[in-house]
């Protein structure tokens, strides 16, 4: 499957779902407007631009240009590329009713259709295999103490500063940019820990 250097995206779920059917990629939903209300993702996105760049690939309707219009104002546009889905009419599967002006959003793209609107776009695509790497998962989190102690927060701060990220970030946040911008033994150096301290779960 071909992979995407940058960070994509969409506005929702179901958008998500069918660009991962299309590409290998990390996707970010807006959760439609909901992204004019959270300054935290906000950061988040910003962070993320910096490391990786964005490609916004919202709806071809009057919400998916105001919510681009949004994302376009928050990044620095070196850091952005615009992709593009056709104006096709139709309804999508799961819904009951066209949307209010008939056309098919992002989930309604065939793979083939979307992986060209990223060539266009201009994205960064890799169809070489990729590396393997063992991702940071919440009970990494625990473990470092970045999450489910009295002092996780402050931890997370702090960490938040060392890797030069929004220090409004929640835990979940900051454990999918991690996993963009570092690997579990790049974290664990930085958290002070030994990997050797890992334990197994099955062990008591």
């Amino acid at each position: 499957m071909v992979r995407v250097k940058e960070v994509i995206v969409v506005e929702g779920r179901c958008d998500k779902n069918a660009l991962l059917r299309a590409v290998d990629a990390t996707v970010v939903c807006t959760d439609g407007f909901r992204i004019f209300r959270e300054p935290d993702k906000r950061a988040m996105l910003r962070a993320l631009a910096k490391e990786r760049g964005l490609v916004l690939l919202t709806d071809p309707d009057g919400a998916g240009a105001l919510i681009r219009g949004h994302l376009s104002g928050l990044v620095d546009p070196k850091y952005v590329r615009h992709a593009y889905v056709p104006d096709v009419y139709g309804k999508e599967k799961r819904k009951r009713f066209p949307s209010k002006e008939g056309k098919l959003g992002v989930e309604g793209m065939d793979p083939e259709t979307l992986l060209e609107a990223l060539r266009r776009a201009g994205a960064t695509l890799d169809e070489t295999p990729p590396p393997r790497r063992e991702p940071i998962t919440k009970a990494d989190l625990c473990r470092l103490g970045l999450s489910g102690a009295a002092d996780s927060a402050a931890r997370r701060r702090d960490l938040q500063a060392a890797l030069a990220l929004p220090e409004r970030m929640s835990a979940n946040q900051l454990l999918q940019v991690l996993n963009v911008l570092s690997s579990l033994p790049e974290l664990e150096a930085l958290m002070g820990r030994d990997p050797a301290e890992r334990q197994d779960p099955a062990d008591p």
